[in-house]
């Protein structure tokens, strides 16, 4: 590849890697700097990205060795939105490095070249890398926030494994390093100054645990209220020049969901708040979260002629994303009185969250079908009750039996009793 680009080479270069899987995503980044700035190794630290923040690419003996830890202190060093070239402790030892450290976004995004030799680099070599880097961490930005459903699915797993990875090593570091200092620290032992050395390097070594595990934490997981904030800066535009008023019901809780969890409420609560807009005679929208111990509910209710359906919120892709990560979906549309949506998301595997409760697989509107039978109350007094028609509550009883897996009234209502 020529040290100078042209903007037709710079297109094709940023679509072949626009176009790659995920994990394929930096050594084609780096193959296409590989011209303009030659290196050794390329890692990243992209905390947008849930399931796998860090990465590397390039010569495995090299790029092996280069940790999280090391991208995590240089990236204070360089600064977000800044490029930065000098030597720094990579893989171990000291390397010449060039560090773009992108600010497109939230969080940022830092990528590092372990480059061949030191030395000045062309400007016009550094804008190009630039470019490409913001281009991609805007891509994989984008990715993340609209919850593709199959980037949801990989990265619920991926997160899973790694989860069950880092409490696997970080328990075993642990003790292996407590034993490591209790035995250092023995009065038997009278040569202070490797005793010394050896409990600085042992405590350094804790201290590195304890910053990755909690850097893992800040990047899988996102407290609840900063999400819905998210969510809510990200709605108001669409409503800037419209006459619709807009009511809004954080969680109010800084409980931390987990981010794959936390991307999806806000890409399905702009994506139902978009299908709803496009009902006429809607004045009033709300849109809530409600997070208890096994789910996060994003519900929309409007006020309009209650004649969304299914196939208005698929063509949002709302639905899809609600299957990827297991949840449900639950719409409730009353004639001349406004449609009520309610999407139930697991914060942990769809098995678990139906082990920790019985009635997880009934929708909003069936537990509160089920809350009047469970009183003892007819279908007439419920309907008036909730304001719909008895046929309707009549349809939501043969979905409340058959979903419990129950042959009556009395036996979903002992159901509920038990539950509550």
């Amino acid at each position: 590849m020529d040290s100078t680009w042209g903007s037709v080479s710079v297109l094709d270069a940023a679509g072949d890697i626009l176009r790659a899987p995920l994990d394929e995503v930096l050594p084609r980044l780096s193959g296409a700097l590989a011209g303009l700035i030659p290196h050794r190794a390329a890692a990243e630290l992209a905390t947008e990205c849930a399931h796998s923040p860090f990465k590397t690419a390039g010569e495995a003996a090299l790029a092996e060795r280069i940790t999280a830890a090391e991208l995590d202190r240089l990236g204070p060093v360089v600064g977000v939105g800044r490029t930065w070239q000098g030597t720094a402790t990579i893989g171990g030892a000291e390397h010449p490095v060039l560090a773009l450290h992108s600010d497109r976004t939230t969080r940022g995004a830092l990528l590092v070249l372990v480059r061949e030799q030191a030395g000045p680099l062309d400007t016009a070599a550094i804008d190009t890398a630039r470019a490409l880097w913001d281009l991609v961490t805007s891509h994989l930005d984008r990715l993340a926030a609209e919850a593709v459903p199959g980037t949801l699915a990989q990265s619920r797993a991926a997160a899973g494994a790694r989860a069950r990875a880092i409490a696997e090593a970080g328990e075993a570091h642990t003790a292996v390093l407590t034993g490591l200092l209790g035995v250092l620290r023995s009065r038997g032992l009278d040569d202070g100054a490797a005793r010394a050395a050896a409990t600085e390097l042992a405590v350094s070594a804790l201290l590195d645990l304890r910053a990755e595990a909690e850097r893992d934490q800040s990047v899988a997981e996102e407290p609840a209220d900063q999400a819905f904030t998210r969510l809510e800066e990200s709605l108001r535009p669409l409503l800037r020049h419209s006459e619709v008023r807009l009511a809004l019901a954080p969680p109010g809780t800084a409980r931390r969901l987990p981010a794959d969890v936390a991307h999806a409420g806000r890409a399905i609560g702009r994506g139902l708040l978009l299908a709803v807009l496009e009902q006429d005679g809607v004045d009033r929208v709300h849109v809530g979260w409600r997070l208890d111990d096994t789910t996060l509910r994003v519900s929309v209710r409007d006020d309009g002629p209650g004649t969304l359906s299914y196939c208005s919120l698929g063509r949002r892709r709302v639905t899809e994303r609600v299957e990827a990560l297991g949840g449900r979906l639950d719409v409730d549309a009353v004639e001349g009185w406004g449609t009520t949506v309610t999407v139930s998301l697991p914060l942990g595997t769809k098995e678990s969250a139906g082990a920790a409760d019985p009635l997880a697989p009934l929708g909003a509107r069936e537990l509160e079908v089920l809350g009047e039978l469970a009183r003892g109350r007819r279908n007439r007094d419920i309907a008036e009750r909730l304001h719909i028609s008895e046929s309707t509550v009549k349809f939501h009883v043969a979905n409340i039996l058959a979903k419990l897996g129950v042959g009556s009234r009395g036996e979903a209502a002992a159901r509920f009793h038990a539950a509550a």
